[in-house]
């Protein structure tokens, strides 16, 4: 099976349950082609402490993800969810999402087939753009 860059991101949340519209955007993204989910696992701490997991294989519908196009794959491992469950406050959980950046397979594809590779694929954080942006901005 031919994959674009495949990506982990974690988003948490404050309550037990992920919030509807940042369900959408995600759904959103999906149904354009541009990312492939290939895991998904949600956690909750709940007030009383107790650690709720959830995994692609379970019924997501009660989490807001039921409808979301999943291939799904176990690429989280037990070391990903400890990491989380062990930041995670009472009364706040996270989503962890393994993604294909679908958009990139078949760049990457035919870039391959031209006898080229992609050499290099870095992801730069958000805090180094708004920094960057700020520093052009000043420059003007």
């Amino acid at each position: 099976m031919e994959l674009g860059p495949v990506e982990l991101v974690v988003l948490t949340f404050l309550g037990e349950r992920p919030d509807p519209d940042v369900v959408g955007a995600v759904a959103k993204v999906v149904s354009q082609g541009y990312v492939t989910v290939l895991d998904l696992v949600f956690i909750s701490r709940l007030q009383d402490g107790q650690i709720r997991i959830t995994d692609v294989d379970e019924n997501l519908d009660d989490l807001g993800f039921g409808s979301l196009e999943i291939k799904a794959q176990t690429l989280v491992n037990e070391d990903d969810m400890e990491v989380i469950r062990d930041s995670l406050e009472p009364g706040t959980s996270a989503a962890i999402i393994v993604y294909e950046e679908s958009w990139a397979r078949g760049v990457a594809s035919a870039v391959r087939k031209a006898g080229g590779e992609v050499a290099l694929h870095v992801q730069v954080p958000r805090d180094a753009v708004d920094a960057a942006v700020a520093v052009a901005a000043s420059a003007d």
